[in-house]
């Protein structure tokens, strides 16, 4: 239908996470339609450049320009607490809370036996290491509440065992401004389990 180019252009565009075929066109079109070449050529080369430049945190895993990254480096962080999380999104879902003052750890994926994800596939054995001088005094367990993720924090739980830490889980359960009874079965058990003392 398009030419060669083009076609390239949308196939690129398609194999980026959550953008099928018709958003893939919009995206290639726009870029060709209302972007002008000088700001096409700039969107290429900060990509390029990113990918050059970023890479993991020699501590947290996660990504970063320098490293140890910002939060690994920071004064005032609570260095006696990591926050274990799946992805880099999920450090900055955090973080937009401003609430944690804590370090985090980025898994970077979460085991899937069925896709061939084992232990050694992900970020585990760098948790491990940190835990080596002694400071750490608890580990939050951030991973997400699917199949996959609860299997990779409760794999962690009892790697975690021997170390004389105190690990604890997320709370999962009914969102803030839902209605119970559009929740979903296990959703209901989890805020069941999690619920908590009222002052």
């Amino acid at each position: 239908m398009y030419s060669a180019v083009i076609d390239e252009l949308i196939e690129k565009f398609e194999r980026l996470p959550g953008i099928g075929r018709k958003s893939a066109e919009r995206i290639a079109f726009y870029i060709l339609e209302r972007m002008s070449e000088d700001d096409a050529v700039n969107m290429a080369n900060t990509i390029a450049r990113a990918k050059k430049t970023v890479r993991l945190c020699e501590c947290c895993q996660n990504l970063t320009e320098a490293s140890p990254c910002s939060i690994c480096s920071s004064a005032k962080r609570d260095k006696s607490v990591i926050c274990v999380v799946e992805s880099p999104e999920d450090v900055s879902a955090i973080e937009n809370t401003n609430e944690y003052k804590g370090l985090y750890h980025v898994l970077h994926g979460a085991l899937s036996p069925m896709d061939g994800v084992g232990p050694d596939d992900i970020k585990i054995n760098e948790l491990l290491l940190r835990l080596a001088d002694g400071n750490v005094e608890e580990i939050i367990l951030a991973t997400n509440p699917t199949v996959n993720g609860t299997a990779t924090a409760v794999y962690i739980s009892k790697l975690l065992a021997p170390f004389n830490v105190k690990v604890t889980r997320i709370a999962h359960g009914i969102p803030i401004g839902s209605d119970i009874e559009y929740a979903d079965k296990i959703t209901i058990i989890k805020a069941m389990e999690s619920r908590q003392i009222m002052n």
